[in-house]
């Protein structure tokens, strides 16, 4: 089975070509990643990853999010989140989202958040959960440093790329 992390590097390395088509396969997981648009002229033309002979692990297409009813307002950033920042946040790293989902801080509502400000975290530290199609997917660190700031609340909607995290490296 692929990791998160592993998918995310070959994206990031295949963006850095001109590569319009890729498949890779390991451990009985493919991952095929097309470039280019699909049909509608809209999205972009990518395989899900499939875990052959087994159950999709993931997928490279992200799904549509599903529409927030109009009776719940969005819920704002809990403010304990936050820690003070300078505003010059370039010597800060980003933790950010490989995928898009709904961002959880912990394992379920009874455990504790995975990080708070003010943690330490490693490069293979788990620092929180992002769902989506009913896959719960552990996000790594990938940096080491210290939690500063949690930019996304719990149960938030994120996209891919978006910025989960603000660390101060060690």
């Amino acid at each position: 089975m692929m990791k998160v992390q592993e998918i995310r590097e070959i994206i990031r390395l295949i963006d850095q070509t001109s590569i319009d088509e890729f498949v890779f396969e390991k451990e009985g997981t493919r991952l095929e990643i097309r470039r280019g648009l699909a049909k509608g002229g809209q999205e972009p033309a990518v395989s899900p990853v499939q875990n052959i002979g087994k159950e999709p692990i993931a997928a490279a297409e992200p799904p549509k999010p599903a529409p927030v009813p109009a009776a719940e307002p969005a819920s704002p950033q809990p403010s304990e989140t936050k820690a003070p920042v300078a505003k010059d946040e370039t010597n800060y790293q980003k933790i950010t989202s490989p995928m898009v989902g709904t961002f959880y801080k912990a394992s379920s509502p009874d455990d504790d958040a995975f990080v708070k400000v003010g943690d330490r975290v490693g490069k293979e530290s788990v620092v929180c959960i992002v769902e989506a199609m009913k896959l719960f997917n552990e996000i790594e660190a990938e940096v080491s440093g210290e939690i500063v700031e949690i930019l996304v609340a719990d149960g938030q909607l994120v996209e891919y790329g978006q910025p989960l995290f603000l660390v101060k490296p060690e």
